[in-house]
C-alpha cells in the first residue's frame, strides 16, 4: 500500500507524517533503562532480518543467528495520534512494515505510507538537508503537513519554506525520550491554526 496522492476534494485535513525510530521508538535512551510508559518488543522484520544476515556474512559469520530489533513503544502513542486532527501517513524507514510491527502494537489501522526511492538520492552535499525532506516535499504536492522525526534541523525547515507552497511544521522529536505530551501540544495547537 502506497500513500495516497494529495490533493482532491476528500482531502482536507493536514496530514501526520510519523517516522518511527525517534519519535515512538527512542531508541537514544540509554540501553538498559527504557523510559516509562514504553514496553519493549523484539521484532525480526524482513527489512532487519536481510540487513543483518548481510552484516553477518560479511563479518564471516553467515550461519550465526539474526537477533530481533529491541523496539520500545508506548500503547498510549497509537490513541493519541488517532485522536489528533491529522491524516496519518507512515514516514519512516520501516516503510510497508510499520503496518505489520508497529500500527498492531499502537492500536492503529494500516497507515497509509511514503515508499522511498531507492538507492535513495541524496541532497545537495554541504546543504545540511536531511535526505527524506526533498522526497517528502514532492509527495506532499502542498498539502498542509506535519512531520514528526528525530532528525530535522533548521536546514530542513529553511528547504521547505523554499520548496513547499502549503503550510508545514517540521517537529523534531528527542530521540531519548520519544513523543511527549508537549510534542502533542506543539501538533495539535498547529492543526488548529491551518486553514481547513
Amino acid at each position: 500500500m502506497i500513500a495516497s496522492e494529495p490533493g482532491g476534494d476528500a482531502l482536507v485535513r493536514p496530514v501526520l507524517l510519523v517516522d518511527v525510530d525517534g519519535p515512538l521508538n527512542p531508541y537514544a535512551a540509554k540501553p538498559h533503562r527504557r523510559p516509562e510508559g514504553y514496553e519493549t518488543h523484539r521484532l525480526l522484520t524482513p527489512r532487519w532480518e536481510a540487513a543483518e544476515r548481510r552484516r553477518l556474512t560479511a563479518a564471516g559469520l553467515p550461519g550465526r543467528p539474526v537477533k530481533p530489533l529491541r523496539v520500545w513503544l508506548d500503547p498510549g502513542h497509537g490513541p493519541a495520534l488517532a485522536a489528533l486532527p491529522f491524516d496519518l501517513v507512515w514516514a519512516t524507514t520501516w516503510q510497508e512494515e510499520a503496518n505489520a510491527f508497529i500500527a498492531p502494537v499502537l492500536g492503529l489501522p494500516a497507515l497509509p505510507f511514503i515508499r522511498w526511492l531507492s538507492p535513495r538520492p541524496e541532497p545537495e552535499p554541504g546543504s545540511g538537508v536531511f535526505w527524506k525532506t526533498p522526497e517528502i516535499v514532492a509527495w506532499a504536492k502542498g498539502r498542509a503537513f506535519a512531520w514528526i522525526d528525530d532528525e530535522i534541523t533548521d536546514a530542513d525547515r529553511a528547504w521547505v519554506a523554499e520548496h513547499h507552497a502549503g503550510p508545514a511544521l517540521l517537529h523534531r522529536v528527542d530521540a531519548r525520550r520519544g513523543l511527549t505530551p508537549d510534542d502533542f501540544g506543539v501538533l495539535e495547537r498547529w492543526a488548529a491554526g491551518v486553514p481547513g
